[in-house]
């Protein structure tokens, strides 16, 4: 029953939810072209980083790793008001598009219940990298709000290609990953329905989940 549920979902969102003239591999070089893009302007404009500086790299990746971390417990899988098209998209759909049985995609179409929207990606450089950045460079200096700009779109990306890795066949070069694999065992057990509102809502790393003790490895016993 629930393959079954799986399959006509899929057919349902397919019809109502991507448009005609969507194309997956242009969604897709968007999102990394222009991700990479934003990287390379930001690295290429640094001058003389002092060693103090590059502390913002490995700061600014745990803040993002707990960004994701929050978005996606508290506001991917609970209805908040403001932000209800979010949790409609992802627990909504997403979940119900790929289930912990049921997680590889079938066409390239099938990206969009995967990627970000270009939109957000948009929204993301332009309403939040950007305007921290410049915040961090007025207040500290400009190769910390570079560096800022550069790890938060990069951290992005890496977001998006693990995303991705977890819904490509396993036996894709991806797929085959050693990390890859660990990793998507626990995006797995999260897409369960019975545990996805309770454990691994880190979709990277699971640093967050370990901290806030939310981390469920592949082999638990369903608690």
């Amino acid at each position: 029953m629930r393959e079954q549920a799986v399959a006509e979902y899929r057919e349902t969102y397919r019809r109502e939810e991507i448009p005609a003239n969507y194309r997956g591999l242009v969604h897709l070089c968007f999102t990394f072209g222009s991700g990479i893009a934003v990287v390379i302007y930001s690295a290429g404009q640094l001058d003389q980083v002092q060693a103090a500086q590059w502390l913002t790299v490995p700061i600014t990746l745990l803040y993002a790793n707990l960004a994701e971390y929050l978005g996606h417990r508290f506001v991917m899988h609970r209805p908040v008001p403001g932000l209800g098209l979010v949790y409609k998209r992802h627990a909504g759909q997403h979940h119900r598009f790929f289930s912990h049985q049921h997680m590889e995609l079938e066409d390239i179409r099938d990206l969009k219940a995967v990627l970000f929207p270009p939109v957000l990606m948009v929204f993301f450089i332009l309403a939040f990298a950007f305007p921290v950045g410049i915040t961090l460079s007025l207040l500290f200096a400009g190769n910390v709000g570079l560096l800022f700009v550069a790890s938060a779109v990069a951290y992005f990306l890496n977001y998006e290609i693990l995303h991705l890795a977890y819904h490509l066949p396993g036996d894709s070069w991806l797929g085959r990953r050693g990390l890859i694999r660990r990793l998507r065992a626990l995006h797995t057990s999260h897409h369960d329905p019975s545990l996805m509102s309770r454990w691994n809502f880190n979709i990277t790393y699971p640093i967050s989940d370990l901290i806030f003790r939310t981390f469920r490895g592949s082999g638990a016993s369903p608690a």
